[in-house]
C-alpha cells in the first residue's frame, strides 16, 4: 500500500507517478480527495489531501507478476539475444517510469523478465532486462475518435488529453508504444503514440484524438476501417 499528502502544486501527472498507479485507481480509491474545477471542468487532486492506493490496476499488475511463474517457452520461442537490452538503473528511477514512459513494456513483462521481488525497489545500478518487440505486421482495426468533451483531462498515462496531439487510446498494448496509421480509402498516414485505455464500446479497437481523426479525414465519418502499424 502506498501513501502520499498532496502538496501544494502537485498534478494528478506527478501524483500518479509518485504512488505508481493511474488516474482511475486514483480517483476510485481515494474519491474525497480529487476535485473539479466548474470553470473549465479538469480534474485536480486536493491540496493537503492524504492518498491512499492498495490494489489497483498497476498494483495488480505488480502482484500477479510476482506471484506467478513466466509461463516455460518451447524451442521455437525461446529467448533470443537481440530480443532484450541491458539497462542500469539510475537516480529516480521507477519501474512505472522505466516500463510505460521509457521502454513501452508492460510492467509485468519486465517484472517477471527480471525476477523482480518487490518492484517498488529498484537499486541505483542495478542491471535490468528490458524486452524487445520484433515488427509487427500491418492491421486492420476499427477506430473512432475522441474530442473536445475529454479535452484536458488526465489521460492513463497521467499527461492531460490534447484533442489536437497525436494520441490514440487502446486497450492493451503498452502506453507510449508507437504506431502509424493509414486510412486505406484515401491514402492519409499520421504517427501516433498510444497514451490513453479505450475505448469501451463493443466493436471498436482505438480511439483517436480529434486531430488524428482530422488528419485521417474521418471525422464526418466518426467510426471507419484503417490499417495499424506498431513501430
Amino acid at each position: 500500500m502506498n501513501q502520499y499528502t498532496v502538496q501544494k502544486g502537485d498534478t494528478i501527472a506527478h501524483v500518479t507517478q509518485r504512488l505508481q498507479t493511474d488516474w482511475q485507481t486514483l480517483r476510485n480509491q481515494n474519491p474525497s480527495a480529487i476535485g473539479r474545477s466548474k470553470m473549465n471542468g479538469n480534474w485536480f487532486v486536493r491540496e493537503g489531501a492524504d492518498l491512499t492506493v492498495g490494489k489497483g490496476s498497476f498494483s495488480d499488475i505488480l502482484n500477479e507478476a510476482t506471484q506467478k511463474n513466466a509461463p516455460q517457452k518451447s524451442a521455437s520461442t525461446a529467448r533470443q539475444p537481440d530480443d532484450f537490452i541491458e539497462y542500469t538503473v539510475r537516480p529516480g528511477d521507477t519501474l512505472w517510469g522505466l516500463a510505460v514512459k521509457q521502454f513501452h513494456v508492460n510492467p509485468g513483462d519486465l517484472i517477471r523478465d527480471n525476477s523482480l521481488e518487490n518492484p517498488d525497489l529498484l537499486q541505483v545500478g542495478q542491471k535490468l532486462e528490458i524486452r524487445q518487440e520484433g515488427p509487427q505486421p500491418p492491421t486492420e482495426v476499427v477506430a473512432s475518435w475522441y474530442g473536445e468533451d475529454y479535452h484536458g483531462r488526465p489521460m492513463a498515462n497521467g499527461d492531460p488529453y490534447n484533442m489536437f496531439g497525436n494520441t490514440i487510446a487502446h486497450k492493451e498494448l503498452p502506453l507510449g508504444t508507437k504506431v502509424e496509421l493509414k486510412n486505406p480509402r484515401t491514402g492519409q498516414t499520421a504517427s501516433a503514440v498510444i497514451a490513453d485505455r479505450g475505448p469501451y464500446i463493443e466493436g471498436r479497437d482505438i480511439d483517436l484524438s480529434y486531430g488524428l481523426a482530422s488528419k485521417l479525414s474521418m471525422v464526418e465519418a466518426g467510426v471507419d476501417s484503417i490499417v495499424m502499424t506498431i513501430l
